[in-house]
């Protein structure tokens, strides 16, 4: 099992908290997030070589936390009073993780790809013309030109500022809605995850080991002289490696990424357990280590009984496309998951709602990101600003509710996820199923309000709200919150430095792209650079279908969800009833979710756990932790800043190996 994050005090600052939140730590973070966009411009827009914001943490994060940890202490020896301190150190690193991840695929460039999908992809035969009558210009530019430069490039590589400005802004007001909206809700729940439930928060250890000791003079922290370390550190190094030189010269043995126990089953039924792959990335590998053994083995037995409900749905000779419906069934056990979740904590929300009124003097909230009154106050306004944006915009009321009612819901279980279990994956919730379950569950028929299109074009202007991650960066505000407390930053510092990583990466993200795109142009760029569009003209495409014939509820797949979501209550009463109960209900939703890349590692991790503690017990499991997150900052280290840089900024002969981390 996994061990709770004890932290010492450092003897140089004492018991008080100390702010973190320093004019020059946020000026640090700001420049560096700044010089990071430059980076992911070209390693994922232009090049298209590595997806560093896809990691978790994201790469740029790690690379300017080694980057501080090695030259503060160069500095202290200079200066002390120019030196950071800790926690200075990991505000910049939080700050990162946030603002850096913005400028992902799976955010700022899939959104600034939908968008004006309508206004640049219409022709005589998709009729998209008929739904930009429904889109506001505040919403989306309406320049044909400015959209026809975008994707095409203009000659003077210069940007069309002038139709974007108020769409901008009207979306920063929107993204920050609802970010507040999040985090107001992870206020109310911190308390209950990381006091009552004594949760772990897995992905910390990474940052709190590599930082300690850091204020107390020493040229390298404890972290880096440990050998275990270097160990898992070099098994990472020559891991990638060995695939490096593969991708160049195929003679050459690599260790490979995955094996792929899926070709072995090539007859019907069996054939059907495909897809079945057994990857051992180093970062799910180091950071699995510290998942608890149940929910290791829970992991791989789930995904392998839905890989079995394929097989058996093959031998009675059922042929339903797209069965057994996985991502829908996660949507369900998410859902179930969120009440359960809910459930439990109520006593505690009760606290929180009752201190927010009455201002109870027995509920004390002075130790939180902020007062409960102001997170009730923030996740009624915020939600309200949401809801209020997209109906203004033309989506139905009920519609909206809806929707962002299982956005908020899937992205806190999410955040539990990490919470809990620390899976070190942005896509572990079932992607795009919140939008797709909108027209599952109700058919085309009710979403046509008004005999209009308006709700329709908005909401599948909202496309990669779902299919994106957006929701995911919950992950880091709770763990943001978590490691204030951990460290002694003031953790009301903490939440300001959230609010400003989001307006800045958001605005640093729309920039890097809109720069790359109207230089080079969006549809001329490989890979996932202009990753979006494609998703948003084949939504826009089902709507034209929809004037032709509305379609009606799917049964199949409200079943999977139903059954998804009585699965995991099912398992969660299990787990309350019987103390030792080994199947974990937060491994369902995640086996349901991203199995196909989950099961395998954690299959390897739960046979490593097993034997350390059979031969070493609880001793020799802590031994071992610094060498499995050498093993993930090793990854980290050299898939992601070595080669990352070299393949990014080295030329074409570098760009032969491929990395991704989502």
């Amino acid at each position: 099992m996994a061990t709770e994050l004890t932290v010492p005090t450092d003897e140089t600052t004492g018991d008080q908290p100390m702010m973190g939140l320093t004019w020059r730590s946020m000026i640090l973070a700001i420049g560096f997030c700044v010089i990071a966009s430059y980076w992911i411009e070209w390693s994922e827009v232009v090049t298209f070589f590595c997806q560093i914001t896809e990691a978790v943490p994201a790469v740029p994060a790690v690379a300017f936390l080694m980057v501080l940890v090695v030259v503060t202490p160069l500095v202290r020896r200079v200066s002390r009073k120019l030196a950071l301190d800790r926690r200075e150190v990991l505000m910049i690193y939080v700050f990162l993780t946030v603002a850096t991840s913005m400028a992902g695929c799976g955010i700022a460039r899939f959104f600034i790809n939908t968008i004006p999908v309508p206004f640049y992809f219409d022709t005589p035969e998709n009729n998209f013309a008929q739904y930009q009558q429904f889109i506001p210009e505040w919403m989306v530019p309406h320049d044909p030109e400015a959209m026809r430069l975008l994707y095409e490039a203009s000659d003077s590589g210069a940007i069309q500022w002038g139709p974007w400005l108020v769409p901008l802004a009207a979306w920063g007001i929107f993204f920050l809605a609802l970010w507040v909206t999040m985090m107001a809700m992870l206020v109310v729940m911190r308390r209950q995850w990381s006091e009552k439930e004594k949760l772990t928060y897995p992905l910390l250890y990474l940052p709190i080991e590599v930082t300690e000791g850091m204020d107390q003079g020493n040229l390298v922290v404890d972290f880096f002289k440990n050998p275990v370390m270097w160990v898992g550190f070099g098994l990472s190094f020559v891991y990638n490696v060995t695939n490096i030189v593969n991708a160049y010269n195929p003679a050459f043995k690599s260790l490979g990424k995955y094996y792929d126990i899926g070709a072995l089953f090539t007859e019907r039924p069996w054939s059907a357990m495909r897809p079945l792959q057994l990857h051992y990335r180093p970062e799910m590998l180091g950071f699995g280590y510290l998942v608890s053994t149940e929910v290791a083995l829970s992991a791989w037995i789930f995904y392998l009984m839905l890989r079995s409900q394929a097989v058996a749905a093959a031998a009675a000779g059922m042929d339903v496309s797209g069965f057994p419906f996985m991502q829908e069934q996660g949507l369900g056990a998410y859902l179930g998951l969120f009440v359960f979740i809910i459930w439990i904590a109520r006593a505690h929300i009760g606290d929180v709602i009752r201190k927010a009124i009455s201002g109870d003097p027995a509920i004390d909230d002075s130790d939180e990101p902020m007062s409960y009154r102001m997170a009730c106050i923030l996740f009624v306004v915020g939600l309200v600003v949401v809801l209020g944006w997209v109906n203004y915009a033309g989506m139905a009321l009920w519609v909206a509710i809806v929707y962002f009612g299982m956005i908020l819901a899937v992205g806190l279980v999410y955040a539990r996820i990490r919470a809990e279990v620390g899976v070190p994956l942005i896509w572990m919730f079932p992607y795009y199923q919140h939008y797709k379950a909108m027209k599952y569950m109700f058919g085309s028929r009710p979403l046509f309000v008004g005999n209009n299109w308006s709700t329709l074009s908005v909401l599948s202007t909202l496309v990669f709200l779902s299919r994106g991650y957006f929701p995911s960066l919950m992950g880091y505000q709770t763990e943001g919150f978590r490691l204030a407390r951990e460290t002694n930053i003031k953790p009301r510092s903490m939440s300001w430095v959230l609010v400003i990583a989001l307006i800045v990466g958001f605005y640093v993200a729309i920039w890097l792209h809109l720069r790359a795109y109207y230089m080079y142009g969006a549809g001329g760029l490989t890979g996932l650079a202009g990753w979006g569009s494609s998703i948003a003209v084949r939504e826009y495409e089902q709507l034209t279908s929809y004037a032709m014939a509305h379609t009606g509820p799917d049964a199949w797949r409200i079943g999977a969800t139903g059954a998804g979501a009585g699965f995991a209550i099912l398992l969660t009463i299990m787990r309350m009833l019987f103390l030792r109960f080994p199947l974990h209900p937060l491994a369902f939703g995640m086996a349901t979710s991203y199995g196909s890349l989950v099961w395998g590692t954690f299959f390897i991790v739960w046979l490593i756990k097993s034997v350390v503690f059979k031969l070493g017990g609880m001793s020799a499991y802590r031994r071992l932790i610094p060498g499995f997150l050498g093993l993930a900052l090793g990854h980290y280290f050299t898939a992601g800043m070595l080669w990352g840089l070299i393949g990014t900024f080295g030329g074409e002969a570098f760009r032969r190996y491929y990395v991704f981390f989502g």
